[in-house]
């Protein structure tokens, strides 16, 4: 894993290692890729389903922010390597047992994908649209031919993208809070979480925003049974990992890990959904943007925390 960070340019073979910080860049990147994974699992789902036009918001709107956002969580794993020139070395080899291979490969492929994706329903947003190159409207009529085998195609992509956000994390033995195998399917049902809150606000019927909202609950309350048994494992294991546990339940990372991403990250925005299902007045985007900064300060928290628990020798 250390070798792999010093050739990407992410690690500085000159300093060490326990001194190396990673900056908000790697939590924001892990952030919109797992988004990105959420909302494209859920759009390929219903195409592979066949209930396209009973979701349109999942299947064709809201796969729209997509590629900006994977641009963007590009754009910041980039400025957070050091040797930036020497990006491409990632792509000279495939490592089956690296997890920052995978994610650089997975990367490449979904990231084309979701542009196509967005191409093949963009007449949602522009009802009058035509492709005028006779090329790329053979594409269009190729890919919409195609569209579930390029759905499967998809969710495949999409659930190594999210659960590759924690393990690239887990990976990394020399951080006993990193160190546990609990990281990548809770990162892949955060970014599900985040992916489905998301969607809610293009959903196109109430129908969709309820069973959205319901979905959302449902992985909630997986999230919080994954960090329950996170900190139990912790807690019956090695004494660094005990005292890695110590930092969320009374140590430094208390407060905000149980306010930002339990509390207000997953339990309100949870009785927010619960209440709009029993037709109370919540405003849509509240629960949404609650469980969005929630996502987000897991990633934060664990990234930060995560620097700071290490072997004792």
């Amino acid at each position: 894993m250390r070798e792999e960070l010093i050739t990407s340019g992410r690690l500085n073979p000159n300093v060490d290692p326990y001194l190396e910080i990673w900056h908000w860049q790697i939590p924001l990147y892990l952030f919109l890729g797992g988004l990105a994974a959420g909302i494209l699992f859920f759009a390929s789902l219903y195409v592979i389903l066949g209930k396209e036009n009973e979701y349109r918001g999942a299947v064709r709107r809201a796969p729209i922010i997509v590629p900006f956002i994977l641009a963007i969580g590009l754009g910041a794993l980039f400025l957070d390597l050091r040797h930036k020139l020497f990006f491409w070395q990632l792509y000279t080899t495939i490592k089956l047992e690296s997890p920052m291979s995978w994610g650089a490969w997975t990367l490449m492929a979904i990231t084309p994908i979701s542009i196509i994706w967005v191409a093949i329903h963009i007449q949602e947003y522009f009802p009058g649209w035509e492709w005028k190159n006779v090329i790329l409207r053979d594409l269009n009529a190729f890919f919409l031919k195609n569209k579930v085998g390029l759905a499967w195609v998809t969710i495949v992509l999409s659930v190594i993208l999210g659960i590759y956000t924690g393990i690239l994390f887990s990976a990394f033995n020399a951080r006993p809070l990193w160190n546990t195998s609990i990281l990548g399917p809770l990162f892949l049902t955060s970014g599900l979480s985040a992916g489905a809150a998301a969607i809610i606000l293009f959903a196109q019927s109430k129908k969709e925003k309820v069973v959205f909202a319901k979905i959302d609950i449902m992985l909630i309350v997986i999230e919080l049974f994954l960090i329950i048994h996170m900190f139990m494992g912790f807690r019956a294991s090695t004494q660094v990992q005990i005292d890695a546990a110590d930092m969320f339940l009374g140590g430094a990372y208390t407060a905000p890990f149980w306010i930002f991403v339990v509390v207000l990250g997953m339990i309100v925005p949870a009785i927010l959904e619960l209440m709009e299902l029993r037709h109370k007045k919540i405003p849509v985007y509240i629960p949404v943007v609650l469980v969005l900064f929630g996502s987000l300060m897991l990633r934060f928290i664990i990234s930060y925390a995560g620097q700071m628990s290490r072997w004792l020798y």
